[in-house]
């Protein structure tokens, strides 16, 4: 699985470390050895634990990786383990533990959505906090997720905000980025039935419906499977879908969800234990 660059982790230690650890200094304990170790606190699905395991290389111990991101993990359980001086240790422990638990929080509240979803894709959107997209996409990853759309540059979605500037029919615009962009699939955004029916028969392959409630997923499935079949798009439930509704909105007829939930997801809660090393 993906890993951040040194150049990134680099930054973050440089960030909460940027001149040396001043307590560590005044207690003259710096070069005393220790051992350490990352356990969960509850269960979760861990991720960021090659970021974590790195950051202690980077700042001069030596590091053992246990658990890889996308382990489900109970309490008390074993994540990472590292062996260096106090200095060293100190200068990783809480930049390596923030990143474990805050993308932790979000590949286990992605978990919990998958499973829900009871083997139906769940993807998540580019809504991710500015900044923290890599560390993110690996999170939802490790999850069981999929991406969405990772940015605006490799996907084609067509948004009501782009609609306003198109003087065409539906067909036409379909027709037009069809010959442009003859591998992507065409994603129109819809909110309503009616706007579905148009863009399916316009010849859209996924309709994102924003914001349907499952009892609308339901009418909207209807209303798709009773066109021709030549005619079938896939129909993806987005806005508002969260892990106390995911299965509805499968039960309801969503091929795939996507959702941003994950996102705003609580930090999971890491413990570190040092022990004196002699």
């Amino acid at each position: 699985m993906q890993t951040l660059s040194d150049i990134h982790l680099l930054a973050l230690l440089a960030d909460d470390v940027p001149n040396g650890d001043l307590t560590t200094q005044a207690l003259g304990i710096g070069q005393q050895k220790a051992h350490l170790e990352f356990r969960t606190r509850q269960s979760m699905t861990i991720a960021a634990v090659e970021e974590a395991v790195r950051l202690f290389e980077l700042a001069g111990a030596a590091s053992n990786l246990v658990a890889p991101s996308g382990s489900a993990l109970l309490a008390n359980d074993l994540i990472l383990e590292a062996n260096g001086t106090a200095a060293s240790l100190h200068s990783a422990w809480k930049a390596a533990q923030t990143l474990v638990e805050w993308a932790s929080g979000i590949a286990t509240a992605t978990a919990t959505i998958v499973l829900a979803a009871n083997g139906v894709a769940v993807a998540c959107t580019r809504k991710t906090v500015p900044g923290t997209k890599a560390l993110s996409v690996k999170a939802v990853l490790s999850g069981g997720g999929c991406m969405h759309r990772l940015g605006l540059s490799e996907t084609l979605l067509v948004f009501a905000e782009h609609r306003i500037f198109l003087s065409e029919s539906p067909g036409q615009t379909i027709a037009r980025l069809r010959r442009s962009q003859p591998e992507k699939k065409i994603v129109v955004e819809v909110a309503d039935v009616a706007e579905a029916l148009i863009w399916a028969r316009a010849g859209a392959d996924v309709l994102q419906l924003e914001k349907f409630t499952p009892q609308d997923v339901t009418a909207c499935r209807l209303a798709i499977d009773a066109l021709p079949d030549a005619v079938h798009p896939v129909l993806a439930a987005a806005g508002g879908v969260r892990a106390d509704n995911a299965a509805a909105y499968v039960a309801a007829g969503a091929d795939f969800l996507v959702t941003s939930a994950p996102y705003t997801a609580a930090p999971k809660d890491v413990q570190v234990n040092f022990r004196l090393l002699h």
